[in-house]
């Protein structure tokens, strides 16, 4: 599990333009931003998403709570949730459901977060583009969320290091 912030400053990537020719950016510098929770298992390549306004401990509790609702954790299923040392995700008011558990990240290593690989496929139909507010952004993130549920496969390519537990007992 992890969060990515997205806002109406854009995600500028190259783009090809025919030779003499410059291409032209149109940037709306407001700093205002989204959130992504995004979750994903490595093993089968199932995500499940969140678009929220901030993180903070609240929300994240009641993430954590629709999660655990969503898949049915309880005293006969349990899942490991792999995250970072956010501050949100390491508070003393953090409320756990039933049947998960946190496993944390060393500092400082988002490169063994298997949920930082989705950021660039969720990326892609908002780079080079300019959104003149929030909803309208949230829209097109909504819509990609949604195409990147039925791509499992793919995700699973992107998120399974070789080094990933297959099976947990």
């Amino acid at each position: 599990m992890d969060e990515h912030r997205l806002g109406l400053k854009p995600i500028c990537r190259r783009v090809w333009a025919q030779l003499g020719f410059q291409p032209i950016a149109n940037v709306n510098w407001k700093y205002q931003w989204l959130w992504l929770y995004g979750f994903v298992n490595p093993n089968n390549g199932e995500t499940y998403y969140w678009i929220l306004p901030k993180v903070n401990v609240e929300l994240f509790n009641r993430v954590l709570e629709d999660f655990a609702q969503e898949f049915q954790l309880g005293e006969d299923k349990h899942i490991i949730l792999t995250i970072d040392r956010a501050g949100w995700h390491t508070s003393s008011e953090l409320k756990i459901p039933l049947g998960l558990h946190l496993e944390y990240l060393p500092a400082y290593s988002p490169e063994l977060q298997p949920a930082e690989r989705l950021w660039p496929l969720i990326n892609e139909p908002i780079a080079n583009h300019s959104f003149a507010s929030l909803e309208e952004l949230e829209e097109v993130l909504f819509k990609r969320c949604q195409v990147l549920l039925k791509q499992q496969f793919l995700i699973k390519a992107i998120t399974q290091y070789h080094w990933w537990p297959k099976v947990l007992i």
